[in-house]
């Protein structure tokens, strides 16, 4: 996914100025692709530039008045061209994981405390989700783009929970893991 076109997607639902854009981004499309202000305000005016949305006409001119902009019939264009282009899975890329592997060479301190810091992030942001899934879509609310917006809220949800899961495991291998300083008695490697 491309910032270009997850404002192109946040314009289509709704016109917004770049503020608006910034705020509905910390509250939907952020929590799988976020952007800065400085991000949004810089696509904001590439896209104007080339054509894919256009600044609305101040209701009264004003100085300093903020622009919200809308998605032109070109921007409709490129989005719904994008959306259907195949595109294949980008490999994950997580510093955790990492730090794993490092730890089987180097050793584990510290890191689980920090695995447990990830399980309680983890749980507080599949509660959010939740919540959300509570609140936005109660049974019965089963509109196309309801549904389309619900799958991407469970594919959140699954990832936390996949993450909740996995943590867990991780924690208990740490626990059967031998003591550091009795492998440096009995001279066995570490990891």
């Amino acid at each position: 996914m491309s910032l270009p076109h997850a404002i192109l997607t946040a314009l289509l639902e709704k016109p917004s100025s770049g503020l608006e854009l910034t705020r509905r981004f910390d509250k939907s499309i952020g929590y799988f692709w976020s952007a800065t202000h400085q991000q949004i305000y810089r696509e904001l005016g590439k896209l104007e530039a080339e054509g894919l949305i256009r600044a609305l006409p101040a209701e009264q001119p004003a100085r300093g008045q903020k622009k919200a902009y809308e998605v032109l019939p070109a921007g409709r264009a490129e989005l719904a061209r994008w959306t259907g282009a195949p595109q294949d899975p980008k490999p994950h890329r997580d510093a955790l994981l990492l730090r794993l592997r490092a730890a089987a060479v180097v050793g584990a301190a510290g890191l689980e405390a920090d695995l447990r810091r990830h399980l309680e992030l983890h749980e507080r942001q599949l509660a959010e989700y939740r919540e959300i899934e509570r609140r936005d879509f109660p049974p019965g609310k089963d509109g196309t783009e309801d549904r389309l917006r619900h799958l991407v809220l469970r594919a959140g949800i699954d990832l936390e929970t996949f993450w909740i899961q996995w943590l867990g495991h991780a924690l208990s291998e740490f626990a059967r893991l031998p003591d550091p300083g009795e492998a440096e008695r009995t001279g066995e490697p570490r990891g």
